[in-house]
């Protein structure tokens, strides 16, 4: 279960706001990457709260709200479509990071800034304050876990709203990820603009068999 055991490290070195900063999409064939920052009170107790791929939906939208509620600063970005592809998704997956830092603001609005930045997975290259990755981060820190549920919830939200504009794929389902169904839709549909070019290179692959 994710604690507050790191971010009290970096108090305790001299480092007085720490965000934990996650990101959900990175693995779906269409859609935007989206990242989130979050800033706790130290200490705050927040049950079940943990990494959220580990959670129902429903205890992730109850906690999603709380989390909001409660946190002393937070921020959601995302890196589109057309970013994932002009560039790739590893670097449209920092870009959405570096944006949920910058976009640090309390629950009534004002800007807020961190100074050190706990990042989940093992790269922390490129960001304008001082970071550190953590492998796993979503279960170790609580600041992590809860931008996992910031994240996560936004990205299901969004795909829900695709499914609404591209209801032949099936996206609510499957949240874009490369399933038999979706792929098989791809094959009779063809990509819509909110696919990702490089995700979908099997198409191509198909045609030339």
């Amino acid at each position: 279960m994710p604690s507050y055991d790191m971010e009290r490290a970096l108090h305790d070195e001299g480092y007085a706001v720490v965000c934990g900063v996650d990101e959900a999409g990175r693995g779906p064939l269409c859609g935007s990457v989206v990242a989130a920052a979050c800033i706790l009170p130290d200490g705050l107790d927040i049950p079940e709260l943990n990494d959220s791929k580990k959670l129902t939906p429903k205890k992730r939208d109850k906690l999603f709200d709380l989390i909001k509620e409660k946190a002393i600063a937070y921020g959601i970005a995302e890196g589109t479509v057309e970013e994932i592809n002009q560039l790739n998704i590893l670097e449209a997956d920092l870009l959405a990071m570096r944006r949920a830092i910058d976009s640090l603001h309390t629950p009534d609005g004002t800007p807020y800034k961190a100074d050190f930045a706990l990042i989940d997975g093992n790269i922390d290259r490129d960001f304008q304050l001082p970071a550190r990755a953590v492998v796993k981060g979503d279960s170790l820190s609580m600041s992590i876990a809860a931008a996992s549920i910031l994240a996560k919830v936004t990205r299901d939200r969004m795909c829900e709203d695709m499914d609404k504009a591209y209801p032949q794929y099936g996206i609510a389902k499957h949240k874009g990820y490369g399933t038999k169904e979706h792929m098989a839709a791809l094959r009779v549909h063809g990509p819509s603009p909110i696919h990702r070019t490089k995700f979908i290179r099997f198409l191509n692959e198909d045609t030339h068999e």
